[in-house]
């Protein structure tokens, strides 16, 4: 089922004020175990998420970038839409986790790196399977819509 992002307050103001580029930036989809709580409001760069990581042969830490991302505009319903990729990776050993990370990677500290948005699988433990996380392709990874 493809799904959709919640965005963190701060991820829409970095994506307007211009520190976030969706189109040119490093974006990155991580998971993160039900250790984690997230705040949309409180949020705003990676290490906000605590050690809580998921980790599996086959995921590898910072998890994986999303490729050929690109913003649409909507004029019907008024919605910026975020679009990319789907997310693939291939899982040997058991991966527990529950939220997906979507931040802009400086490729350094997790300290540098923004927040955009999240999503919430629920629970989840897989073993030995290929993981595709299938980003809706109608209305994107994420959306905003304007008033």
């Amino acid at each position: 089922m493809p799904i959709t992002a919640n965005l963190y307050l701060n991820g829409v103001k970095n994506l307007n004020n211009g520190t976030v580029d969706w189109d040119t930036d490093t974006i990155k989809l991580a998971l993160f175990t039900s250790a984690y709580t997230p705040d949309q409001d409180l949020h705003d760069f990676r290490d906000d998420l605590g050690a809580n990581e998921a980790s599996a042969t086959g995921y590898t830490a910072g998890g994986a970038t999303i490729a050929n991302r690109t913003v649409v505009t909507d004029a019907v319903s008024n919605e910026v839409r975020l679009k990319g990729d789907d997310v693939v990776w291939t899982i040997t050993t058991v991966l527990a986790f529950r939220y997906g990370l979507i931040y802009k990677s400086r490729g350094g500290a997790s300290s540098a790196d923004e927040v955009i948005g999240y999503i919430d699988f629920a629970a989840q433990s897989l073993n030995n399977t290929t993981l595709t996380i299938d980003f809706d392709a109608t209305n994107g990874i994420a959306k905003y819509t304007v008033a």
